[in-house]
């Protein structure tokens, strides 16, 4: 049986059984009570056991974890209070990834894995926008219309627009206010820099389950700092959409001695805040089922309670850091945290958790068959990482040094909705021309003066010109089939 040690205090140890791994946690607590470090030392051993992570680093403070921390008399104080015997200074693979391409390797994903689900939440439509978006990629769908990036889901937009009666039979009313309306929200998401992850090369999600060659599973870290603070919606979304991208696409492997990937998911609650319903239905039916895919995931919020009750009742796993009471509903909130622990006797959990330390934290795990173990109160180990940021040219080197060095860096923009629809109206364009010239010659055969037919073509002319460029210049974003609701 592998374990991870969690900590431990009067000599008692916590160990979580790596079997139990796939059952999803909670680490939670107020600001600067050590939950940084609890994910941090989760994180090392997970991958000392040969399981990958994915990590979202929001304050940016976790790529420490790549190197060896450095002794210091307070760790080897810790060491000794737990009673750890092997402890080593080590750093953890890892592998860098960035959104905005600044500080890791590029992440993308197309409009059409995306799926119109997440899109919609990302955009914050309303219940007819949404509808509006469903169609939308009903047509692309229909009429083989890639959606890779932005330009394409605006060009679609536009197209559509200018179609609304000869596709309202089949597709439904399309209203001009809900495109313009989905079309101002797509220019807002722009500005926030979500260009830079539509598009493609999507990444493989294989490329964060990987291994090194001594077994230690790779630690694959987010930069979310700029992301959290620029745009919380589309990290959120993210997040979502890896969860769903893995529970469709992996294989199940029933009860296994480890998991297959665990993913830590920081400031949880952008998850769930302002979801529509049937969106918090699917999160919490994918990690109802996903750990049968033999993924693990873990929640990292101020409290307990920013998780939704259905999902919270499905975490194993549970680490309280230090809550404070400074106001009734503060009091009440800690209430209702400590009810979610099986009671310890020799603990009074409601007050223990206003007492917590920094460190220090109340822990529970699941036994070998399932059942969670009653709360402990202990010190969580040390990490054997480095607590705290590497520099900028450690991480530049480190860079350089990975497998995916150059995979993801070069943005591919092959033919698409966008091109497709851009040749089409084109065609339009030319076929409309032809048309007119073929009546002004008629009209000249009958009498009609050359002057006049010549005067008409250039009018034409122009206004073809004119025609093609404003269908053009509005078109710019690309669209998304449904991954979330196994749409394709």
């Amino acid at each position: 049986m592998q374990e991870i040690l969690i900590g431990g205090q009067d000599g008692i140890k916590v160990s979580m059984d790596a079997a139990m791994g796939n059952r999803h946690g909670m680490i939670s607590g107020a600001t600067g009570t050590g939950k940084t470090i609890s994910l941090q030392i989760l994180a090392e051993g997970f991958s000392r056991i040969g399981v990958p992570v994915f990590l979202a680093d929001i304050k940016g403070d976790l790529s420490g974890i790549t190197v060896a921390g450095l002794p210091h008399e307070k760790i080897t104080q810790r060491i000794q209070q737990i009673g750890i015997s092997d402890f080593q200074h080590h750093g953890n693979p890892s592998v860098f990834w960035d959104i905005f391409a600044k500080t890791g390797h590029p992440v993308r994903a197309t409009i059409s894995d995306m799926g119109p689900l997440l899109l919609s939440n990302l955009l914050e439509l309303n219940d007819t926008q949404t509808g509006v978006l469903y169609s939308c990629f009903k047509l692309a769908d229909d009429n083989g219309l890639l959606l890779l990036d932005l330009k394409d889901l605006r060009a679609l937009l536009t197209w559509v627009g200018s179609q609304d009666k000869a596709l309202q039979a089949e597709y439904g009313n399309i209203a001009a206010a809900s495109l313009g309306a989905i079309q101002r929200q797509l220019l807002v998401l722009e500005e926030q820099g979500a260009e830079h992850f539509f598009g493609e090369p999507a990444i493989q999600l294989e490329d964060f389950c990987k291994t090194d060659f001594s077994g230690n599973g790779v630690i694959s870290i987010l930069d979310a700092t700029e992301l959290v603070t620029q745009s919380p919606r589309l990290y959120a979304t993210f997040l979502l959409w890896l969860l769903s991208e893995l529970f469709e696409n992996l294989p199940e492997v029933g009860d296994a001695d480890r998991p297959k990937l665990v993913l830590f998911f920081d400031e949880a609650h952008l998850l769930f805040d302002q979801a529509p319903k049937v969106l918090l239905d699917k999160i919490e039916q994918i990690v109802r089922l996903i750990r049968s895919k033999g993924v693990g995931v873990y929640f990292i919020s101020q409290s307990p309670l920013d998780v939704p009750e259905d999902i919270l009742g499905q975490l194993g796993l549970k680490i309280q850091h230090a809550l404070r009471a400074y106001t009734p509903k503060d009091q009440q909130v800690i209430k209702s945290v400590a009810g979610t622990f099986r009671a310890n006797p020799k603990i009074d959990t409601e007050t223990a958790i206003q007492e917590l330390k920094i460190g220090e934290a109340l822990v529970s795990v699941l036994n070998k068959d399932g059942s969670p173990a009653p709360v402990e109160r202990i010190l969580i180990r040390p990490p054997e990482s480095q607590i705290g940021p590497i520099s900028q040219e450690q991480r530049a080197e480190m860079m350089k040094r990975s497998p995916f060095h150059g995979r993801y860096d070069e943005e591919i923009d092959r033919e698409s909705a966008y091109e497709m629809l851009k040749q089409k109206a084109e065609r339009q364009n030319q076929d409309a021309l032809e048309e007119q010239q073929n009546k002004e010659e008629e009209k000249a055969a009958s009498g009609g003066g050359s002057r006049k037919r010549q005067s008409a073509t250039e009018a034409l002319l122009k206004s073809a010109a004119r025609s093609i460029g404003t269908t053009v210049g509005r078109q710019i974003v690309r669209g998304i089939m449904g991954s979330l609701l196994g749409r394709r």
